[in-house]
């Protein structure tokens, strides 16, 4: 046999839960919406999975050699010609944001 207990809920908490239940009696609405919510909060602990990382990861950096991209082309449509020393100076400072990413190229 199935343990009762008595539940003493505010009358507008009552007049909520006779609305919105429909066929369910009042306690397995309650209890639908007890189970709903905990499901809800396990599945969203505060935590990022690895792959949600890494594919922010990656975004990060096309974002960035977009944006070098684009600061290289800007600089040349402005007439600006690099000098050889500018160049060499950005290909080693990629070089090493290459390295401190742990990639080569594009992924």
């Amino acid at each position: 046999m199935v343990d009762k207990r008595m539940l003493i809920l505010p009358a507008d908490v009552v007049k909520k839960i006779d609305d919105n239940r429909g066929d369910m009696s009042q306690g397995e609405f309650i209890g639908f919406l007890i189970d709903s919510q905990l499901k809800q909060t396990s599945n969203h602990n505060g935590y990022v999975t690895d792959d949600a990382l890494r594919e922010f990861e990656r975004g990060i950096k096309e974002l960035l050699r977009t944006f070098l991209e684009f600061v290289v082309s800007y600089g040349l449509e402005l007439g600006k010609q690099p000098s050889k020393g500018d160049l060499e100076e950005l290909s080693q400072r990629l070089g090493v944001m290459q390295k401190s990413f742990g990639t080569t190229g594009k992924d």
